[in-house]
């Protein structure tokens, strides 16, 4: 018979142990210890253990013919550049983003769209009722689509309704956390029924085909609730980003096992739901404050789009010991690196002043082009010269102060002269590379200093 042995799991990242403790020695968190009840198999003699005869499966080679997976469109572009084209038969994705930032608005377009193109569209929302998504659908106007709604939290249930009659095509769990099975003795949103209703749902996709969505709650630092093992078992992890004030959003691919990790998909809230932007350049230039010292253009790369966006610098004298450095939609550590180059090889003082760097827009920039915008910004406004309006910036800047190249120049100078601009500055390495036809005047720069020097002869230093 079988040895009950309860046991402790942690419910920040999985761990288990024999006996309670207040600090999982796994992620060094407190209290996070639950006692969840489990049937040990191990505790089962080896001898009376039922033996099991391997099966025979077979070996391929290299070498042979390959078919790329057959994709489903889902008729929203943004989501589709995301996703690589489309839902892969039997893929499984899981979508996060913090409360009320339209996860289950998007998902519920998409389903729609689905539903008006003959496909078979199921929704299974475990937090809300049947009628409050029916309230959802008719505020977007989707409410004459075919989609299959249900309010249910039941793994097994679920997965006996959509295995009869034809297979869905896409398949919406919101949330995987409230999901429970009966194969675990645990809560619901716990780890183990977590891990546990994850597993039966993708064996699920895996043996009938249909793609699957499962939508995640995040915690307080942004991190996807759960065990971290359900992010290793899905094939996409797909990140909804935003602010709350903003009426943009990000979906941000941060794994994705058929096609690109780092493209992105912009949207815009609105009342009648997300719009696609297909131009999100213009979007995030759209209310910029032209002739204001402390802003420069950024000409950026996401995935295979050019992005071009503002930075906001404010250099402010303070009265502390020890000065402020606060940024916005940009690595920190990357900020503090920029102002020890400004002081320590340009010459210029800034452990007397407050510094202040926003990324316009709620768009966050990961990549170290932004070296020199964020530079020229942080310079303009210390100097308070205005930058020109016409002009883009962007450049990696080394440590010994000099300005390295960055890949895709041509794009980020062809999508400059789309939306108007007339210059770019630029390092100087990249001056011959394809895309100096733009048509745009480049100012070419091989060190930081001469950057500085430009910008400084444009004003006065701020006393």
């Amino acid at each position: 018979m079988a040895k009950h042995a309860p046991s402790f799991v942690c419910q920040n990242c999985g761990a288990a142990y024999n006996k309670w403790q207040g600090k999982c020695e796994s992620c060094g968190e407190w209290n996070t210890l639950s006692e969840e009840d489990s049937i040990s198999a191990a505790a089962m003699p080896v001898s009376i253990r039922p033996k099991r005869k391997g099966r025979l499966f077979t070996l391929e080679s290299l070498t042979g013919a390959t078919q790329e997976a057959p994709r489903l469109p889902s008729g929203m572009g943004e989501l589709d550049r995301v996703t690589g084209g489309g839902f892969v038969r039997g893929s499984v994705l899981l979508m996060a983003g913090d409360p009320g930032i339209g996860k289950s608005t998007l998902l519920t377009q998409a389903t729609s769209l689905l539903a008006r193109a003959g496909h078979r569209a199921v929704y299974i929302s475990g937090e809300e009722a049947v009628g409050q998504v029916r309230l959802r659908a008719e505020r977007l106007g989707l409410a004459d689509a075919a989609v299959q709604l249900a309010a249910e939290t039941s793994v097994e249930d679920i997965i006996a309704t959509l295995s009869e009659g034809k297979a869905p095509r896409l398949v919406v769990i919101d949330s995987i956390q409230t999901m429970w099975t009966d194969t675990v003795e645990s809560a619901p949103g716990t780890v183990t029924q977590v891990r546990a209703s994850a597993q039966a749902l993708i064996r699920f996709a895996k043996k009938s085909g249909a793609a699957l969505i499962l939508v995640g709650h995040v915690t307080k630092d942004g991190q996807i609730a759960g065990p971290r093992v359900v992010e290793h078992m899905v094939d996409a992890v797909l990140s909804f980003e935003g602010e709350g004030s903003q009426q943009f959003r990000i979906l941000r691919a941060v794994k994705n096992r058929f096609g690109p990790t780092d493209e992105i998909g912009v949207f815009e809230m609105t009342g009648l739901g997300l719009r696609e932007v297909s131009n999100p350049s213009e979007l995030f230039l759209s209310e910029r404050d032209l002739g204001s010292p402390g802003t420069a253009v950024f000409a950026g790369i996401e995935g295979t789009r050019p992005v071009l966006v503002e930075l906001q610098a404010l250099v402010a004298p303070t009265s502390l010991g020890t000065p402020r450095r606060a940024v916005v939609g940009w690595d920190p550590s990357r900020l503090s690196m920029v102002l020890a180059v400004l002081e320590a090889h340009c010459g210029v003082k800034l452990s007397g002043h407050d510094v202040y760097l926003n990324v316009a827009g709620g768009l966050r920039i990961q990549e170290p082009a932004a070296d020199l915008a964020a530079a020229a910004a942080l310079v303009s406004s210390l100097t308070n010269a205005p930058l020109p309006v016409d002009a883009v910036y962007f450049g990696e800047i080394s440590l010994s102060g000099a300005v390295r190249p960055v890949a895709q120049t041509s794009a980020r100078l062809k999508e400059a002269a789309k939306l108007g601009f007339a210059r770019a500055v630029l390092p100087e390495t990249a001056r011959g590379e394809p895309g100096g036809d733009s048509g745009l005047n480049l100012n070419s720069v091989g060190s930081l200093t001469t950057l500085v020097a430009d910008i400084a002869a444009r004003g006065k230093a701020r006393k």
